[in-house]
């Protein structure tokens, strides 16, 4: 019997705030700084001191829009390379250093863009950089 009234509870509930009216969507205002450095890349910066923690979230405009039709697939194969290391990190090495500090990293793939980003506690965004 409890059930009964809890769905009915909620029914009521649910046609009352059908009926109210949605308050008008607010502007959200992020602030940034972005510049681009002499090698092309283009950096936007957001700060939000309320967290210890840094992200570096690196996007490459490619993605499977630029594969040809029968041969897909590649992008996403890249993603998965640049985990296998760098110049600066032998197999392996990328994710230990990382989670040595606290960090974790991840990337993904779409139709017109491939991005990986690297989440440290603020005291290490110079590792997240050397990578």
């Amino acid at each position: 019997m409890k059930f009964a009234t809890l769905l009915l509870m909620l029914a009521c509930a649910t046609s009352v705030a059908a009926q109210t009216p949605a308050p008008a969507a607010s502007r959200i205002d992020i602030p940034y700084t972005q510049f681009t450095l002499p090698n092309g890349l283009h950096v936007i910066i957001h700060e939000d001191h309320s967290v210890p923690i840094v992200t570096v979230n690196t996007w490459y405009h490619v993605g499977s829009a630029n594969e040809r039709p029968g041969r897909t697939g590649f992008a996403h194969l890249f993603e998965h390379l640049m985990f296998m290391g760098s110049g600066h990190a032998k197999y392996g090495e990328f994710d230990e250093r990382l989670e040595t500090v606290g960090g974790t990293n991840n990337a993904s793939t779409e139709n017109d863009r491939t991005n990986y980003y690297i989440d440290v506690p603020s005291n290490a965004l110079e590792l997240a950089l050397f990578f």
